[in-house]
C-alpha cells in the first residue's frame, strides 16, 4: 500500500500553516541569538534591560527550543503530527504581547538608546501584536480542511504521562503566579522584577500547556515536535546554568525544585525522543 493511498483521507498541514511555522521558527531563532548569545549586552542587543544575565540566557533558549518545536512541526505532512505546536505558539504570543503592553516603559523606546537598539525594539512589538492575528486565521483555515486524524497509536507510556502530567501543573501554576503577582517570586532561584518575572510566567504557563496537549495527544508519533523541543529546553537550560553559576540560588529550596524540574524535563525529552524514534510514522487510516 503506498503512501498516497493510506493518507488520501487525512488532513494534511496547509502551505500556508507550513509557511507561518517557518517564520515563526526563524524569528524565535533570531530571539535566542540575541538573549542567549547576548546574554551581557541585552541594553543593547535586546527589546529591554535584562539581568542577571541567567534570566537572559533563559530566556534565550526557551526561544532556541521553540524553533525546534516550530520547524520539526513544519516538516511534517499531517497537521495531526504538527498541531501540539500552534495552541502552545499562539498563547505564548498572546501572553508576551500582553506583557509588552503592561511594562512598555521598561522598553528601549527613547531617543536616548541607539538607532539600532530602538528598531530592534518596534521589531519585537510589531512582531507580537501582529503573529497571534495572522496565526489565529491560518489556524482557522487549518482546521477547516478536509480529511481527519490517523488512529492514535503508540500511547505514551504510564510513568511519561505521569511525568508529563506533573510537570504540566507544576509550569502552569508557577507560570500563573509569575504573571499575576512576580513580586511575591521570592521562591524563584534567581532575582526577578516584575517584567522578566512575568515574561518567564509566559513561558512556564506555554510549557504547561504543551503538556496538557501532550497528554491529549497520547501518541509517541505525534509527540515528535515536542519531544524535540523538550529535549532541547532542558539541554539549553543546563548550558544557561553552566554559564552563570553565580546568578543562582543553589542551596535554596526553589533552586532545588528548579533542578529536579530541569532534570525531568531532559528525562521526559531524551525518553520520549528514543521511544518516537523506534516507531514508523506511517499512519493507518481512521
Amino acid at each position: 500500500m503506498t503512501t498516497e493511498t493510506t493518507t488520501r483521507d487525512l488532513r494534511v498541514v496547509t502551505p500556508a500553516m507550513r509557511r507561518l511555522l517557518i517564520v515563526a521558527g526563524v524569528l524565535v531563532a533570531l530571539a535566542g541569538i540575541q538573549l542567549f548569545v547576548f546574554s551581557e549586552r541585552t541594553e543593547r542587543f535586546f527589546a529591554w534591560t535584562i539581568d542577571p544575565p541567567l534570566t537572559a540566557a533563559f530566556l534565550g533558549g526557551s526561544y532556541w527550543a521553540s524553533a525546534f518545536f516550530e520547524f520539526s512541526a513544519a516538516r511534517q505532512r499531517l497537521w495531526a503530527f504538527a498541531r501540539i505546536s500552534v495552541p502552545t505558539v499562539f498563547l505564548f504570543t498572546i501572553l508576551t504581547f500582553g506583557v509588552t503592553m503592561l511594562h512598555i516603559d521598561r522598553f528601549h523606546l527613547g531617543s536616548d538608546f541607539e538607532v539600532g537598539t530602538r528598531a530592534v525594539t518596534w521589531a519585537w512589538i510589531a512582531i507580537y501584536a501582529t503573529v497571534p492575528v495572522v496565526m489565529a486565521v491560518v489556524w482557522w483555515l487549518q482546521a477547516r480542511q478536509p480529511g481527519g486524524d490517523p488512529h492514535r497509536e503508540r500511547p505514551l507510556p504510564v510513568g511519561l504521562r505521569v511525568l508529563v502530567g506533573t510537570q504540566g501543573v507544576v509550569f502552569a501554576a508557577s507560570g500563573i503566579v509569575l504573571l499575576a503577582a512576580p513580586e511575591s517570586a521570592s521562591w524563584w532561584p534567581w532575582e526577578l522584577t516584575a517584567l522578566t518575572g512575568r515574561a518567564i510566567g509566559a513561558w512556564l504557563v506555554s510549557f504547561g500547556l504543551a503538556a496538557f496537549h501532550a497528554l491529549g495527544e497520547n501518541c509517541l508519533v505525534r509527540l515528535r515536535p515536542a519531544v524535540w523541543a523538550y529535549t532541547a529546553l532542558g539541554i539549553m537550560q543546563v548550558w544557561a546554568l553552566a554559564r552563570f553559576p553565580g546568578d543562582f540560588a543553589w542551596g535554596s529550596v526553589g533552586g532545588i525544585v528548579y533542578l529536579v524540574m530541569l532534570a525531568s524535563v531532559l528525562l521526559a525529552g531524551i525518553g520520549g525522543l528514543a521511544l518516537s524514534r523506534r516507531f514508523s510514522p506511517m499512519p493507518r487510516q481512521p
